[in-house]
């Protein structure tokens, strides 16, 4: 075996640390990775005002121009609220396909978002109402 020589000591400690180097650097680099991008909260995308009419009422007769107000009222949940008869209700949130829709209860709150602009169903209390997003 040959003897090293001061200048292929140099050249390999050179190399060695560059290796330290480039094994930190990836090291760094991969606990910097890029955070994923939170999932918005269906509350959060459906909230806002509807404009259209209720279609059934058992204690009325039809009513165009009705303005439904849907807040966030919580994580996935919405309370939904009207300018005229139907009552205020507060209803959980799923998501099926191209709609957003009541997890669950007798309530109907339809989303689909599969036209445009966004059109919403709600039914209430022996009234439905039907609208779109403005």
């Amino acid at each position: 075996m040959s003897s090293m020589t001061r200048k292929d000591f140099f050249r390999f400690a050179a190399l060695v640390a560059a290796g330290m180097i480039l094994s930190a650097s990836a090291s760094a680099r991969s606990s910097h990775a890029t955070p994923k991008r939170p999932v918005p909260d269906l509350a959060d995308t459906v909230k806002g005002e509807y404009y259209g009419d209720i279609i059934s009422d058992s204690r009325g007769s039809s009513q165009s121009d009705v303005t439904v107000t849907v807040t966030k009222a919580g994580p996935n949940t919405v309370t939904v609220t009207t300018s005229e008869r139907l009552p205020a209700f507060t209803v959980k949130l799923t998501r099926a396909m191209q709609t957003i829709q009541q997890a669950r209860g007798d309530n109907v709150f339809l989303v689909d978002q599969s036209k445009s602009p966004w059109s919403l169903d709600v039914t209430v209390d022996g009234a439905s109402w039907s609208g779109t997003k403005r």
